[in-house]
């Protein structure tokens, strides 16, 4: 089969490999569509240790089931079915696991990671997936290629329900990528009065933006916080994401929130320089709830997915690329370059 191997650092070569086999345990996917994720292009830039080279990656992904192994008890799936991936597989004895939160289990083996990933004409769901029910049907009126928009839109749906975003709450993302955009259209869909967007690309912020009329932007270079506090008639937000790996975003959201706010540090900082200094009276004062948020899981996929079918969330508005198998790497440059919001790699299309 026809894949796009990761040999290491900034080389990804398309050869013939070989087609997987599915055993009597196990689901094979012809996949169709594959979105890069700022994740792939990390990988490709810097490695993972999970990613043991030559491998394949990618985990934004939509497809058709081809065969199913005999002993699968899976009553949901069918040869033919439209499908897309549950990333993170747990190890199902941990606490976390134990609690369904597989996303958090601390030997967790990912697809596209650990496990084969999507930039391949084919892929096998290990056992240990599909026990854990990760094949989830696409409906009739969600496309192959917005289903792509699954992954990323669960993981921010897993960071937004710690927020409890209510009708009339100001909202302020800082990061206009996908993950940005993504946070500002699923705040607006559950309420968010005024939602902001900062990034320092400001330029950049502004193409995309067309896209989203009632998401308010702002130059991250400016005076953005006097902007904000003039936004929320001197308050501040009562929300702040923040959707960039950025200190100064993380130091400044919590400065910037109303009494009773809440943050969410969607955005993880590099591991070899995550700590901020921040004024903790300003936390116990005001009554502020800090939040993390990592990756997602199958409640989240399967809100995402409503809400695309339901039309709350155009997804096709979010895809301003789509490549063939043999431009992935141009695909992940221009994500990098922030040319693009999603670039949608095609391979059985």
């Amino acid at each position: 089969m026809k894949a796009a191997v990761f040999y290491g650092i900034e080389d990804i070569r398309i050869e013939d490999f070989k087609e997987p086999t599915c055993n009597e345990n196990e689901v094979k996917i012809k996949v169709h569509y594959c979105a890069i994720c700022g994740t792939d292009v990390r990988i490709y830039f810097s490695g993972h240790k999970k990613v043991n080279p030559p491998a394949i990656i990618g985990h934004e992904i939509t497809g058709e089931i081809v065969e199913i192994g005999r002993n699968v008890n899976y009553p949901e799936i069918k040869v033919g079915d439209r499908i897309t991936l549950v990333t993170s597989i747990g190890c199902k004895k941990c606490k976390m696991c134990q609690k369904g939160y597989y996303n958090l289990c601390p030997d967790t083996k990912a697809i596209g990671y650990y496990y084969q990933g999507g930039y391949a004409e084919y892929l096998v769901v290990p056992e240990e997936a599909v026990k854990q029910k990760v094949i989830l049907k696409l409906p009739d009126n969600v496309s192959l290629i917005e289903g792509t928009l699954i992954e990323p839109l669960s993981c921010c749906i897993n960071g937004q329900k710690y927020l409890n975003i209510n009708d009339g709450d100001n909202v302020v993302i800082f990061g206009g990528g996908p993950i940005g955009f993504m946070h500002s259209v699923l705040a607006k869909a559950q309420g968010g009065s005024k939602v902001i967007i900062v990034d320092p690309a400001y330029e950049r912020l502004e193409k995309f933006g067309k896209s989203f009329p009632d998401i308010i932007l702002l130059d991250g270079k400016s005076n953005f916080k006097e902007k904000i506090m003039q936004i929320t008639d001197n308050v501040g937000p009562d929300v702040v994401i923040t959707a960039c790996p950025s200190k100064q975003a993380q130091i400044d959201g919590i400065e910037l929130l109303a009494e009773k706010g809440r943050i969410s540090f969607f955005g993880g900082l590099p591991k070899d320089d995550s700590r901020i200094t921040i004024d903790s009276n300003t936390i116990h004062y005001k009554e502020l709830s800090v939040f993390g948020s990592f990756a997602s899981n199958r409640e989240d996929y399967i809100t995402a997915l409503n809400l695309i079918s339901e039309g709350k969330i155009d997804a096709k508005k979010f895809i301003t690329m789509t490549l063939p198998l043999e431009k992935i790497t141009d695909g992940i440059k221009a994500v990098r370059k922030g040319e693009v919001l999603k670039c949608v790699i095609e391979i059985n299309g």
